[in-house]
């Protein structure tokens, strides 16, 4: 049986972390994340269509993810012990 509570948050924060260093790639070293980015998609050029960095684009996409990355955690969990059991 899988807690509803502790695997949604679980999921937010490593979705967080996960975007918050794609974030940090992209200042640092844009080359790799290019790289990374496309090669998730098979070589598609998925890293062109990435909006400009501003503060005010981050916190959105942050929170964008956070909550939609929540609530796909939790109705895992509750799937999951619902068909489980």
């Amino acid at each position: 049986m899988l807690k509803p509570l502790p695997l949604a948050n679980a999921v937010a924060c490593a979705s967080v972390v996960f975007y918050a260093f794609l974030y940090l790639l992209k200042l640092i070293a844009p080359p790799f994340f290019k790289l990374l980015l496309n090669s998730q998609f098979l070589g598609a050029p998925i890293a062109s269509q990435v909006p400009d960095l501003n503060f005010a684009n981050f916190l959105g996409a942050l929170i964008a993810v956070a909550c939609i990355s929540w609530i796909f955690g939790y109705l895992v969990a509750v799937f999951y012990n619902r068909f489980s059991g």
